[in-house]
Parts: C-alpha cells; structure tokens; sequence
C-alpha cells in the first residue's frame, strides 16, 4: 500500500507553512511522526482560534 502524494503534499505544506520546516526535513519523518505533527498543529490553531 502506498500513501497518496496528493495527502503527501498536503502534509509537507501544512508543517511547513506552520512550522517554517524545510521540505527534506519534513520528508525525513516518519508517516507516524508526520502525521502527529499534522495533528499537534490541528490542535494548536483548534485552540488558539477557540481564544484559549
């Protein structure tokens, strides 16, 4: 099973907008690593657009 590029891509821009990470950076993570940044950020903006 492949991961789709398209969610790929996704994920590499939505680390790096956030996180300012080089994109070599970001491809060096693991699927699991990268995925949980992606969800740490969800929380984050969850968060801070909630005004806490």
């Amino acid at each position: 099973m492949t991961y789709a590029t398209t969610r790929l891509y996704e994920e590499i821009a939505y680390i790096a907008y956030h996180f300012h990470w080089q994109r070599e950076d970001i491809l060096d993570l693991s699927h699991g690593e990268r995925r949980q940044w992606v969800r740490e950020i969800a929380r984050i903006n969850t968060r801070v657009n909630e005004g806490g």
